[in-house]
């Protein structure tokens, strides 16, 4: 029985449904909606739309099924089944707006299914589930996300790190990744179990609401995405490879996207008219099913080179995991985008705080972080000046260095641990 890990997630969770009437918690299958549902409200009537009668009964008589929790919390399982049973909570809620009636949790985004239903707008907030943090998995969630500790920091030695990291160790935990019913299971009972959950999701889930995808051509998309992890997002280039016309390809990453399997991000630039005229990078959410989907074990990506090479694609995915996550909880509001202009200079993330302050991060996964390794951080340090507030290289190195102008190189564990 896998150990329950408290979610770091639950108090923003708790304000928000101390707050408004509906709950909305999304993310990927297995990732703990349910179980973080049940922990907001112990007492609520639970009911799942995953059971037959259960969706019979909604879909017959909704008004009678959104009314059976009375006065307390009704939680509504894998609510994407039914879109048009929304329609029977706006009216609900418009007669009784109670804060904490629903709690909402699917597999799929809600706002790109299909079918009669109200967009809910005024009346539910959301919250995204992702995989395990490791901040979660060792339990310094506490301690503050890395942003909070990174913006607060004015020294690289402010960022103290415990956890020294091989290239065997940081192996070993991307390939265990995040998903709390197999992250501390061997890894061949970890890869029947990914095998499973990727069938049922591109074979049942991708095609429950009557999407006229194919199964393997979806597969062999998602495996090139692992293959080429966090790259720049070239639509005819993967049509190509998987055997796609290049017209339905969007449909394709589309469907990834709303089963919350894959991870944008966008292009940034100083002018926001620009923004959307790059080419957003892609990647699997999770370490440990992007090995899996590219046949990687610990052992095979520290061998040099091919191994190497990969860990290092794993590793900028992996921290895109970890601050997209971090990003749900974060007392720092932030967004997440990458920077390359048109001469190839490139930084790996820039963070866009709600106030303005910008960060960027360079991920390596040598353990020697070298003057050429800061070069694309130096350059927006000198375009930009005092607005980029911090710009740091993330490296499983064993101490903070600093390179300059403000320029540090911080151990990868400081994504999870450090005051």
């Amino acid at each position: 029985m896998p150990r329950l890990i408290a979610r770091a997630i639950q108090p923003w969770a708790e304000e928000l449904l101390g707050f408004t009437p509906v709950l909305v918690i999304e993310g990927a299958r297995q990732t703990g909606k349910s179980t973080l549902a049940r922990m907001l409200r112990p007492q609520a009537v639970v009911v799942n739309l995953d059971d037959i009668r259960t969706l019979e009964y909604a879909r017959n008589d909704p008004v009678g099924f959104v009314s059976q929790a009375g006065e307390g919390t009704l939680i509504i399982d894998e609510f994407q089944r039914l879109p048009a049973l929304s329609l029977a909570i706006k009216a609900s809620i418009d007669a009784d707006r109670r804060p904490g009636r629903f709690v909402l949790t699917g597999s799929s985004d809600f706002a790109r299914v299909r079918g009669d239903k109200d967009s809910l707008a005024g009346r539910a907030l959301s919250v995204t589930v992702c995989p395990l943090t490791q901040s979660e998995i060792r339990g310094t969630a506490t301690e503050g996300t890395f942003v909070d500790r990174l913006v607060a920091a004015t020294h690289p030695h402010d960022l103290t790190a415990s956890t020294p990291m091989s290239h065997g160790d940081l192996a070993a935990m991307i390939t265990a990744g995040g998903f709390p019913a197999v992250h501390d299971v061997a890894p061949r009972v970890r890869d029947e179990w990914y095998h499973g959950y990727i069938e049922r999701l591109v074979r049942v889930d991708a095609l429950a609401d009557g999407a006229r995808l194919n199964p393997d051509r979806m597969l062999a998309l998602l495996r090139l995405i692992a293959a080429q992890q966090s790259s720049e997002l070239v639509k005819a280039k993967l049509a190509q490879e998987a055997g796609l016309a290049a017209s339905s390809t969007g449909a394709y990453l589309d469907m990834l996207n709303r089963l919350f399997l894959t991870l944008h991000v966008a292009p940034w630039t100083p002018n926001l008219t620009k923004r959307e005229t790059g080419r957003a990078k892609v990647s699997v959410v999770d370490s440990g099913l992007t090995s899996w989907l590219c046949s990687a074990s610990a052992a095979s990506l520290t061998r040099i080179p091919h191994g190497m090479q990969l860990l290092g694609a794993l590793t900028e995915g992996f921290v895109a995991g970890e601050l997209h996550a971090q990003s749900g909880w974060s007392q720092t509001r932030y967004r997440m985008f990458h920077y390359r202009d048109r001469n190839g200079k490139e930084v790996d993330f820039i963070l866009e705080a709600d106030d303005s302050q910008l960060l960027a991060i360079e991920v390596k996964a040598s353990r020697t972080v070298t003057g050429s390794h800061v070069s694309g951080l130096r350059f927006l340090r000198e375009q930009l000046g005092p607005r980029l507030t911090r710009a740091v290289v993330l490296a499983p190195i064993d101490r903070p260095l600093s390179f300059g102008d403000d320029i540090w190189a911080l151990p990868l564990s400081t994504l999870w641990e450090g005051s």
